[in-house]
């Protein structure tokens, strides 16, 4: 009997979606912590992140392409450093898509609550997880295409909210505040200016279900990349020259909060633009779910996790166990109320990976130089160099400036590959 195969389905705008649905949720809210550091440090730790990410994901394109896979960084380190290298891959990303949805989750509950101040936020986060986790169960095609719309119409709640606020706005004030800065305060802003672009690289999870991964992924992430910068420095920019940052600084939907002000609470575009938000917030805990389910399918194909979660279902062609058992997980987190521990955790597993990543790329071209890549890294050498390099710096700042999520993350690491080498032994005992 054929083994049941993930289906292929997706065209480049479905990529493209999928990309900007990941993240579009880190302009939504999440990011506004980062002005504890001091806006101008803030935005200088945003302008360092966005070059890693767009040295990043030239360079990830390559081995996206190169290695079509459902794994996407585990079938890269996997291949290039042996199973070691695929089990930092794999811990890393299951931590950072795992950790992510409940915060997601989270902030949706809260949004909701925004709207309707009679719904427990914790509730609404649980009905949500468990709602785009049956979208996600209904097959690929049908999940890239809803992503797909409610990624543009939340693409168009952020434009709104950059027209509705650029007559109040001063950009320029951001750049008046140069002589506030501090590196301190720049590495300790880091892991909120990621949030911006966090999870992007989850579109190499669909390569599997790619129609022409070798042209098609390289269209997708380009246009998906370029949005985010986008909407990432207009943002930041437009929303400090309104002067409030207080205001701001905890608040867990922060765009809205700055249009209440603008405009009245009751005012229609605030209740439309609190709607929108809600839309783009959806889009990517639908995108995170997606991209955990296929990693974890594809870890356990591979034998890393239990077999039963590499099952796909023979009528959606969808790894429905792995779909569950994530949501499981993300359930746990919701109830602990952590969302700011979560989205640091989170960050850690994300940076891990980009080393990780960048290595295997390196690793790969000369272990491999026949490998079949369509699509190379520009400026090789120079760009995963400088990803790595950034990379590295990213991670170090965030473990010296939060040490108890970083303290947890690690003890993660270590029981999971305590866990890990005790299974591969007794794996390789059962083979001799």
């Amino acid at each position: 009997m054929d083994k049941i195969e993930l289906k292929k389905s997706l065209k480049p705008i479905h990529l493209w979606a999928i990309a900007v649905g990941l993240v579009i949720s880190g302009d939504y809210f999440g990011w506004n912590y980062g002005y504890k550091s001091g806006a101008f440090s803030f935005f200088c730790a945003l302008i360092l992140v966005t070059i890693f990410y767009i040295s990043f994901a030239f360079s990830f394109t390559e081995l996206s392409t190169s290695i079509p896979s459902a794994g996407g960084p585990f079938a890269y380190s996997n291949r290039a450093l042996g199973k070691f290298g695929g089990f930092v891959a794999a811990f890393s990303t299951l931590i950072e898509f795992l950790l992510a949805a409940p915060a997601i989750a989270f902030a949706l509950g809260s949004y909701f609550q925004f709207l309707f101040p009679s719904v427990n936020s914790t509730y609404a986060a649980l009905f949500f997880l468990a709602m785009f986790t049956f979208i996600n169960l209904l097959g690929v095609k049908q999940t890239a295409n809803f992503e797909l719309v409610i990624t543009i119409i939340a693409s168009i709640g952020i434009l709104i909210y950059l027209v509705s606020v650029y007559p109040f706005s001063k950009p320029l004030i951001l750049f008046s505040k140069a002589n506030e800065f501090q590196f301190s305060s720049m590495f300790s802003a880091i892991p909120f200016a990621i949030w911006f672009y966090l999870a992007v690289e989850g579109v190499a999870m669909a390569a599997e279900e790619t129609e022409n991964p070798s042209r098609d992924i390289p269209i997708g992430y380009s246009l998906g990349i370029g949005t985010l910068v986008f909407f990432a420095i207009s943002v930041m920019i437009f929303t400090t020259g309104l002067e409030m940052e207080p205001k701001l600084l905890g608040s867990d939907n922060p765009l809205a909060v700055s249009l209440e002000i603008l405009y009245g609470k009751d005012s229609l575009l605030v209740k439309i633009f609190g709607l929108i938000g809600l839309v783009g917030i959806m889009a990517s805990l639908l995108g995170i779910v997606l991209g955990y389910t296929r990693q974890i399918y594809a870890v356990a194909r591979e034998n890393f996790l239990p077999e039963f979660l590499s099952k796909i279902d023979e009528r959606t062609g969808v790894p429905k166990n792995a779909c569950i058992t994530g949501s499981l997980i993300g359930v746990v987190c919701i109830l602990t109320g952590k969302t700011d521990i979560m989205i640091t955790i989170s960050v850690l597993g994300a940076i891990l990976m980009y080393i990780i990543s960048m290595i295997s790329l390196f690793v790969l071209r000369k272990k491999e130089p026949e490998l079949e890549r369509p699509f190379k890294a520009p400026l090789y050498p120079f760009f995963p160099a400088l990803a790595l390099v950034l990379a590295v710096i990213c991670l170090i700042s965030v473990i010296s400036i939060y040490p108890i999520p970083s303290l947890i993350f690690f003890t993660l690491f270590v029981i999971s590959l305590v866990l890990f080498l005790i299974l591969n032994k007794r794996e390789t005992n059962v083979q001799n």
